[in-house]
């Protein structure tokens, strides 16, 4: 079902994201949007809601998993007010979201739903998920030059690090909350505003009213930005994203000045679980 307008989709939302695990993705422009769709309807959400100026038509097989609503993410609303328009709607229940060519990768997803996953996560007493923006990039910037390319993309191996988050409330670091940072807004950090240049979201989570996500992928609640409770590790996830390298081809002030993004840290991406878990990228804490 497609909307033309957000005041029209919240006015019948609770036809489509009742119940969740809900994915929201957000479609900064036209660059595979339509693959992060069926790659997250594959997963197994309960509702995928596609928000953006121009959507591609979706196929027949997508249209009763997919909403699509038009709004300008620039002019009209950002997408962090409609995350939070969402969230203040459906209380309980978990929230994902991402931008277009996006896509994401938790532990064993190959075999196991976003639901299952979910499932255990709130077990361990968890209402929130970190997960991890992964660099994907095209080896060949000629043949691709915005860098997207689904069956030759690339990402790096290493180069990803962690540092304690500070407070300067109290003067001292944050319980179990971690700035993390790599890949190409690592590489490339002097063409990124220093408040852009982390990777860490908090892309998942249970929704509640008074819980306000911020500009910068934290919430207001602080036991929301944490990686995991305080007697074990608990799952994170990554999403595995073109959107920094879009973002430095299409900058004027990047695009002529960077001949390639691959290094001698970069290797294909295999579309697995299994490889990031490997490189320690994703976690799957006590869930086997």
């Amino acid at each position: 079902m497609h909307y033309t307008s957000t005041k029209e989709f919240f006015a019948a939302a609770s036809r489509h994201i009742e119940k969740g695990p809900i994915a929201l993705i957000f479609a900064e422009d036209q660059v595979e949007t339509l693959s992060s769709i069926a790659h997250h309807a594959k997963l197994g959400f309960k509702a995928v809601i596609a928000f953006g100026k121009s959507l591609p038509e979706l196929p027949e097989h997508l249209e009763h998993l997919c909403v699509t609503v038009k709004v300008d993410l620039y002019r009209e609303a950002r997408p962090v007010e409609l995350i939070n328009q969402v969230g203040a709607r459906v209380p309980k229940e978990w929230v994902y979201y991402c931008f277009n060519s996006e896509y994401l990768f938790y532990p064993f997803m190959e075999s196991r739903s976003v639901v299952e996953m979910l499932a255990f996560h709130a077990e361990e007493r968890r209402d929130a998920m970190l997960t991890y923006a992964i660099d994907l990039y095209a080896k060949d910037l000629e043949k691709f030059p915005n860098a997207v390319a689904l069956d030759q993309a690339h990402f790096d191996r290493a180069g990803h690090y962690a540092l304690a988050r500070w407070d300067p409330n109290t003067n001292s670091n944050k319980d179990r909350q971690l700035n993390i940072f790599g890949g190409l807004r690592w590489r490339f950090e002097e063409y990124l505003p220093y408040e852009k240049r982390r990777i860490d979201r908090i892309s998942i989570f249970r929704a509640q009213p008074e819980n306000i996500l911020k500009e910068d992928f934290t919430f207001t609640e602080e036991e929301y930005n944490t990686y995991s409770c305080p007697w074990h590790h608990n799952l994170t996830a990554a999403i595995v994203s073109f959107r920094t390298a879009k973002a430095l081809r299409y900058n004027p002030g990047s695009k002529h000045d960077i001949e390639a993004f691959h290094w001698h840290n970069s290797i294909p991406f295999a579309w697995t679980s299994k490889q990031l878990l490997d490189l320690g990228l994703i976690e799957s804490g006590q869930w086997f």
